[in-house]
């Protein structure tokens, strides 16, 4: 059986048919509209409508990032592309003629790699995704948590810091200021802007504004500065992951999205650190801490087979 998979970033449209074993079996990216949100579904269809073309296709599955509701239809939020109570279930479906299935798009890459990938044999996964911001997504029992309205796993927005660094979502002292792509960058720009002779590598990469791929190639130089900012970001993204451990209780953490591709220079920090705040430390069991195994198809993957099991 085929289905469709659709990710839908700020600024790319992702596609692909997938088989039941969860392989892509073609793929198209088109650019996201995101100046008229009301063209999203028209690019969406079009999408399909070319990966459709001489296959039969069982349904579609939509990742996007935004709160979707408990009926899998409506995107009542979406930051990247000024969605609100946006009908993207109907309107897909009216232009393609086929089943369509909304989903968060961290919650579809959380199933993806669930099903398909660093998750496969766990029946209790949470999935963070580390970019921009962060996203999460719950699999317990074998089944995709979303909550009583569609809008659980908002992970990144756990208050972390009472009255911290003002946030997206409109609060102060979210998890995602302090563990996310956007937090390793401040961290870097503040360690140079005190000590730019601890960042003399980092500096010279950035020649002007840092950025995220200088912090991760000055790390890897051995940049002092960059070499903290990777640090401070693994202890807050432990800690996180210690607290979660505390509430969920899952086999296996998943660490997934652009910042986990420089995973070899924090990911031991996290390690440790998640093992040296877990409660309850020497008296339990300790969930594995895994990297993502399915890259930049994974929302694409999980959102396919969510449309399969509608």
């Amino acid at each position: 059986m085929l289905t469709i998979g659709v990710d839908i970033g700020g600024t790319k449209v992702g596609a692909g048919v997938v088989d039941d074993d969860g392989t892509v079996v073609a793929h198209l990216l088109r650019p996201t509209p995101a100046d008229r949100p009301d063209l999203v579904a028209e690019t969406v269809a079009d999408v399909v409508r070319e990966l459709a073309e001489g296959r039969e296709i069982e349904a579609v599955g939509v990742g996007a990032a935004g709160f979707v509701d408990e009926t899998r239809s409506i995107v009542r939020f979406a930051p990247n592309l000024a969605w609100r109570e946006e009908p993207l279930q109907k309107k897909i479906s009216d232009l393609v003629g086929l089943p369509v299935v909304v989903e968060n798009d961290a919650n579809a890459m959380a199933w993806g790699e669930t099903r398909f990938g660093a998750g496969r044999g766990q029946s209790h996964v949470v999935c963070i995704t580390i970019g921009t911001g962060i996203g999460g997504g719950l699999v317990f029992d074998g089944r995709l948590f979303r909550g009583h309205w569609g809008m659980g796993a908002e992970l990144g927005h756990m208050q972390v810091v009472p009255g911290g660094r003002l946030c997206g979502c409109g609060q102060h002292g979210c998890w995602e200021q302090y563990a996310s792509g956007n937090a390793l960058v401040l961290e870097a720009r503040e360690i140079a802007a005190a000590h730019p002779e601890r960042a003399e590598i980092l500096l010279g990469l950035a020649g002007g504004t840092i950025e995220g791929e200088e912090v991760t190639e000055a790390a890897r130089r051995g940049d002092q500065a960059a070499l903290q900012a990777f640090d401070t970001l693994a202890d807050w993204l432990g800690q996180g992951l210690a607290d979660l451990a505390a509430i969920l209780d899952p086999g296996c953490f998943i660490l997934g999205g652009g910042v986990s591709r420089a995973a070899d220079l924090f990911v031991d920090r996290v390690r440790e650190t998640f093992e040296q705040r877990l409660t309850g430390r020497g008296h339990r069991p300790v969930a594995e801490i895994r990297l993502a195994e399915l890259g930049a198809s994974a929302g694409v993957v999980g959102a396919a087979d969510l449309a399969r099991h509608r």
